[in-house]
């Protein structure tokens, strides 16, 4: 049996001091954008862990795709964007400028890939023949 002999009892201290932890930012809901300055600023950008924000940069046409795997270690992906003009993308495909074969082209070319297949069945010693004749 213990006795109080008038002195409050007093028990060493069995927890940690509480240390700082830096306070994360509050989720924005789905619709909220993140503005962030620059890459300087998207890289101080907290993350929790395995969690992955996309940070809208305010000085340059990018985007930050911030992630942290379950350890807290951050990574994070560049997008650099661009922005169309609306009257040259109205959702219908239109004929992109490039090099493209004509259906003329084409036929061309299976006529002579046919030269080519009858010229090979027709045995390795004819082959070298035609080769020569050319």
């Amino acid at each position: 049996m213990a006795f109080n002999n008038g002195f409050p009892m007093t028990y060493p201290q069995m927890y940690a001091q509480p240390t700082y932890q830096p306070q994360m930012p509050q989720n924005q809901g789905n619709n909220a954008m993140i503005w962030v300055q620059g890459e300087s600023g998207a890289k101080s950008y907290l993350v929790a862990p395995n969690t992955t924000v996309v940070l809208f940069d305010s000085e340059s046409q990018s985007i930050y795709l911030k992630s942290a795997d379950a350890t807290g270690l951050p990574s994070m992906r560049v997008l650099d964007y661009t922005i169309r003009d609306q009257k040259a993308h109205n959702g219908v495909f239109s004929n992109p400028v490039g090099d493209f074969a004509t259906k003329d082209e084409m036929d061309a070319l299976r006529a002579e890939l046919e030269q080519i297949k009858a010229r090979l069945k027709g045995g390795p010693n004819e082959s070298a023949v035609q080769r020569n004749a050319e």
